[in-house]
């Protein structure tokens, strides 16, 4: 199978090496030609990791593989150095191919150098020798593919040993199972429910508690109330499922990257003894289901990167697939598995970036890649990402704790709530009797009683806020701003409101008009306070507001839950808003209402018309009304990320921030606030964390160093320079992740924790199992080049 260039002198070695991944180097070392044979990639255990440019087409064949001599391809000396092939010649592999020592039959011989690189002496079996290759590295092959498989058997017992271990303790509710247990509660009865992250985490929870007799019945409402009778360990053990799983992906990762067992063992054996992943992934949480997704997208894609020298085969297809769906999943726990989707676009974009520089590809096959990649990892993704919202809004169709976070159009369409399948004129006209829901999260419905502002707190007059429940005391009468004719009289004719028109609201409880003026609002400065003022209609001119509707021309109507409207003060030019300020005692503790000078267009300055009761006008049914579901995705995520980042830490509640994680500086009290209470702390392991962080310090130093030294043309044994591309190749890819997943949370204004740096610990911890070969290329490097020390 393996086969020589003659030369004059030649040494015909005796014995015929074992075969090689990908081709194999065979030459004269006295005539300065090397020769390159092929190997077949699918006759060849070994064959892997081959660099996609130089692979051989799917499906080809050497002649006569394995039993005659493959072809033979002539390259100099100085060409190989470049990774070139001469003309004429198949273009083969880039010397120095990612390539465990105990693969390559044999240890490295002293010769002749090809650049920078030592070259093996080719060996040809002498005359009457069987070239078939010897059987008993094969054999040693088959046995290190089953050790793999038995190590990876004992790390994946040993990791749902060790999750699943006193997995009912404590009997009670902990730290944030209180929110993801009582979410699950709400899947199983069907209610709906307002959370800052997207559906699937809670949807699974549901899911696993409904299959293990859950029966949704236990409120879930503080930590440390007991379980007692109730079934919470199907929950529990879904979510240690989940965390269990991380240790055969980090093992399987690692393999792939490194192709070193030990280094696969080492990473396992972190995650496997990490009491912070313990700990995490033994309660009602999404941290476990996030970590899930994360490490399968980021093992399939790995996993397809193997297969780039097979393109459009069936592993290669069910990789990338995969990688999709992962996606998907990641991003449909929380909205930090954004990192990872971008993790796989970097890659993909360098992969793409790859096959367009080969020449040999023409574009035609290229266009079928990138048509692949956007299939498998955007539309796939994207489609089972809206599935999941599809499936969340179609089991939450009660009304619930939730409502009152969206819009009246979604409320329209929920089973209990009071503007579901009612009938309403469609239209807003003069006379008509309404409430106002403000379009801020939780903003509250327009609202003012007979409680007159205190002594020091602007002009002493009724107060206007916001209120965040239904009550007679939310009810306006529109009404134009220079006539006080009542528009219900059978008399008058039905005039209807139009955008751009000046008008009056008159509160119906207290007959004071809504009223604003420059006097400083209670609790936001320079912002105007909004009374209620006048008598039976009867007040001033700053009691006209302008009525507009968003993205509306002058003249329009005004549509009952779905036009998005603004009041402009005629007088002072301040826009209507809620600030979403608590008052005090002396507001019942509802929200304040301010007229801001500062014209920026945001939901706190909008509002819609909610209930509208008008006898002269048709009623339609709200049916008609309801938003598509491209609507109410649309406003699901606005709402979500509007209440993610305006997220507060509670009182006396332990936060940290982005640079204590690393180091384990602070963990989080899980239970235990009693002294005789089962005490759960999450905190790392302190030796796995700071060997951790360590490793990134070195691995940057490592890597930048050793590719100075390179660019210098120091001197490295072959080996040594195959580490190196596992070092920057698959570190790399393990350093990006962790960057991705860790340095974003320095820019964020929201209220942050100690686990939400758990996903960049996984990486950090793959990272770790690199760093041996980093060591060891160090320490072999030779600081010479061209006779001067470097």
């Amino acid at each position: 199978m393996y086969a020589a260039a003659p030369a004059t002198g030649a040494a015909q070695p005796e014995s015929h090496p074992p075969p090689l991944r990908g081709f194999q180097a065979a030459g004269d070392v006295r005539s300065g030609q090397l020769q390159l044979s092929s190997v077949c990639t699918r006759c060849s255990p070994l064959m892997r990791g081959v660099s996609r440019r130089h692979a051989m087409s799917p499906g080809t064949h050497p002649p006569a593989c394995p039993a005659t001599p493959s072809p033979v391809m002539t390259c100099s000396m100085d060409s190989v150095s470049r990774g070139a092939v001469q003309e004429g010649a198949r273009p083969g592999p880039e010397v120095g191919l990612r390539m465990p020592r105990a693969l390559r039959g044999g240890q490295a011989e002293p010769g002749p150098r090809c650049g920078a690189l030592r070259q093996r002496e080719s060996r040809v079996p002498a005359e009457g020798q069987s070239r078939c290759p010897d059987s008993a590295p094969a054999l040693a092959a088959l046995g290190d593919v089953g050790g793999g498989w038995a190590a990876l058997g004992f790390v994946t017992v040993l990791g749902f040993a060790s999750r699943f271990y006193r997995l009912p303790q404590p009997p009670h509710v902990c730290w944030d199972e209180t929110h993801f247990g009582k979410m699950g509660s709400y899947y199983i009865n069907r209610t709906f429910f307002f959370d800052v992250h997207p559906p699937l985490g809670k949807m699974l929870i549901g899911l696993a508690g409904y299959l293990s007799g859950y029966d949704g019945t236990f409120p879930f409402q503080k930590p440390g109330d007991r379980y007692e009778q109730h079934n919470y360990i199907g929950m529990r053990g879904f979510c240690a499922f989940l965390g269990s799983c991380l240790v055969p992906f980090v093992y399987l990762t690692v393999l792939e990257l490194s192709k070193s067992l030990p280094a696969a063992l080492l990473s396992a054996f972190i995650l496997i003894f990490d009491t912070g992943c313990i700990t995490l992934s033994q309660y009602i949480l999404l941290d476990p289901i996030l970590m899930f997704f994360i490490m399968a997208a980021v093992l399939s894609m790995v996993k397809y990167n193997s297969c780039a020298d097979r393109p459009f085969s069936l592993p290669w297809w069910f990789w990338l697939s995969l990688t999709g769906v992962n996606l998907a999943g990641a991003m449909g726990v929380k909205f930090v598995g954004l990192f990872v989707v971008i993790l796989v676009g970097l890659n993909t974009i360098s992969d793409l970036w790859d096959l367009l520089g080969d020449l040999s590809l023409s574009l035609i096959m290229f266009g079928k890649h990138l048509l692949a990649r956007v299939l498998c990892l955007i539309l796939l993704p994207l489609s089972l990402y809206m599935a999941l919202f599809a499936v969340h809004f179609a089991i939450l169709n009660k009304s619930g704790p939730g409502d009152g976070f969206y819009s009246s159009a979604f409320q329209s369409r929920l089973i209990g709530n009071n503007l579901h399948n009612v009938s309403i004129p469609e239209h807003l006209a003069y006379g008509s009797v309404i409430t106002m829901k403000n379009l801020r999260m939780a903003g509250g419905y327009l609202h003012s009683h007979w409680h007159l502002y205190p002594e020091g707190v602007g002009a002493r007059q009724q107060q206007v806020t916001a209120y965040l429940h239904k009550d007679l005391n939310n009810l306006w009468i529109i009404k134009k701003y220079d006539s006080n004719t009542d528009h219900l009289d059978p008399s008058c004719t039905v005039e209807f409101v139009r955008h751009g028109d000046i008008i009056r609201l008159e509160h119906k409880e207290t007959s004071r008009n809504l009223h604003s003026h420059q006097h400083e609002a209670p609790l936001t400065r320079k912002h105007f306070q909004v009374t209620g003022y006048g008598i039976n209609g009867t007040g001033d001119s700053n009691d006209f507001w302008r009525i507009e509707v968003v993205g509306r021309k002058s003249g329009k109507l005004i549509k009952v839950l779905r036009s998005q409207i603004r009041l402009t003060h005629v007088a002072t030019g301040c826009l209507l808003g809620s600030s979403g300020k608590t008052l005090p005692k002396w507001g019942w503790e509802q929200v304040e209402v301010t007229c801001t000078p500062y014209l920026k267009e945001n939901p706190s300055s909008l509002w819609n018309i909610e209930d509208h009761i008008n006898p002269k006008l048709p009623n339609i049914s709200l049916d008609v009304l309801k938003p598509s579901f491209t609507e109410i995705l649309l406003e699901s995520h606005m709402v979500m990320i509007r209440g993610n980042s305006g997220l507060k830490p509670k009182e006396n509640e332990v936060t940290s921030k982005p640079w204590h994680w690393p180091i384990n500086y602070q963990g989080l009290r899980f239970s235990g606030i009693n002294e005789t209470d089962y005490r759960v702390y999450l905190l790392g392991n302190p030796v796995v964390w700071w060997l951790n962080l360590v490793t990134i310090g070195v691995y940057f130093l490592m890597t930048t160093s050793t590719a100075v030294a390179m660019k210098r043309g120091v001197q490295q044994m072959t080996e040594h320079r195959e580490l190196f591309q596992v070092l920057l190749q698959g570190g790399g890819q393990i350093m990006l992740g962790w960057l991705l997943h860790y340095l974003p949370f320095f820019m964020m204004g929201r209220v942050l924790y100690f686990h939400h740096y758990f996903p960049a610990m996984l990486f950090s911890s793959m990272l770790t199992v690199h760093e041996p070969s980093a060591t060891k290329i160090m320490l072999h490097l030779k600081w010479r080049t061209g006779g001067k020390r470097w």
